[in-house]
């Protein structure tokens, strides 16, 4: 799916921002007349109906971005016990009917209120996918890795921007922090896998490059990642808190991205160069940096998505989620005031 962009409805006194999706519903003809009474409870923009065949018509139900997730609540559960209905969301950009005056009114209300996110079908769908360990994510991972390791010794910035960008570590960082508010162990494992991986490919290059080569104490992108301190665990948490609030909203991922690959891929390359080249005191800092910042990117995602009303629907799924996300959040909150407490005391 793409991402959806924003709309402007226009009415006789204002505009107003409106993100729109289109739900496609294929629904036997004995069901029709259920499914018909039960959308008076839904706030719907527009709808279509038409048959597609003898046993089988199709509503198309335009909506608000934030309306989405209790339809199809509603299609998954009560509408769709036989597995005879189908249904499909699309994204829209463009709507041209005009609104009236009151309606601009209420929705610029809401606008200033709500926060529209989409819904937890289609984060379910980007999370999954971002949970794999795929060929594009190993390239992507590995020329990151050289990337960044190179800029560090190079002492380039800009080089270690540019690795950044291409790092592929938010993906399964977000889906690990979004399984554990569904108790999607099966989920939440393979996010754990590529998570680990992610971090381990940049640091057994930068291993490689320590082994080889001098370790670049003259370098200030070096030497920026062998201090650490409290800041450091206020600017994982807001990376982590961007990635989040980016991938409710279903915006562009690419600079928070970079936010949380700032937090995570030049500390574990320096750290990998450190243990490459036998310099086991100077090891320790950047160690500390990567855990704090990864448990603290963690917890705050973990903390949107529970703060946004993200949580599966069956009763047995979400006793499963608030156990899951119970021991998620005490386990990494009660990591970062330990290694807090190690970085004060260092400091």
């Amino acid at each position: 799916m793409v991402n959806v962009k924003n709309l402007k409805i226009k009415g006789s006194n204002g505009v107003v921002m409106v993100e729109l999706q289109l739900i496609e519903v294929y629904i036997l003809n004995q069901k029709v007349a259920h499914f018909v009474a039960a959308l008076d409870a839904f706030q719907i923009v527009s709808q279509w109906q038409y048959r597609v065949s003898d046993q089988e018509q199709v509503f198309k139900l335009l909506i608000e971005k934030q309306y989405a997730e209790g339809i199809l609540d509603f299609l998954e559960t009560k509408a769709n016990d036989d597995n005879q209905i189908q249904a499909l969301l699309f994204n829209v950009s463009t709507y041209l009917p005009h609104m009236d005056e009151d309606q601009v009114e209420e929705r610029e209300v809401k606008a200033e209120t709500e926060m529209a996110r989409a819904s937890r079908h289609e984060l379910y769908h980007v999370v999954e996918a971002s949970s794999h360990f795929t060929i594009n994510f190993r390239w992507m991972l590995v020329l990151s890795s050289v990337v960044a390791t190179a800029g560090i010794v190079k002492d380039s910035s800009a080089v270690v921007i540019g690795a950044m960008v291409i790092a592929p570590l938010i993906g399964p960082f977000i889906s690990l922090a979004f399984s554990t508010l569904l108790g999607d162990y099966k989920l939440m494992q393979r996010s754990s896998g590529t998570s680990l991986i992610g971090l381990f490919v940049p640091l057994l290059i930068a291993i490689a490059f320590g082994f080889f080569f001098n370790v670049p104490i003259n370098s200030d992108e070096f030497l920026a990642r062998t201090d650490v301190g409290m800041m450091d665990i206020i600017l994982a948490l807001a990376a982590g808190a961007a990635g989040a609030l980016s991938f409710v909203k279903r915006v562009s991922e690419a600079l928070v991205g970079v936010m949380v690959s700032v937090a995570l891929l030049p500390p574990t390359v320096v750290l990998g160069m450190s243990l490459g080249a036998g310099e086991w005191g100077i090891a320790l800092t950047p160690l500390l940096l990567v855990l704090v910042n990864v448990h603290a990117i963690l917890l705050s995602a973990i903390s949107v998505f529970w703060l946004t009303g993200i949580k599966p629907i069956n009763w047995q799924d979400v006793q499963a989620a608030h156990t899951s996300r119970a021991i998620a959040l005490v386990f990494v909150s009660v990591i970062i005031v330990l290694l807090a407490v190690i970085i004060y005391f260092s400091l």
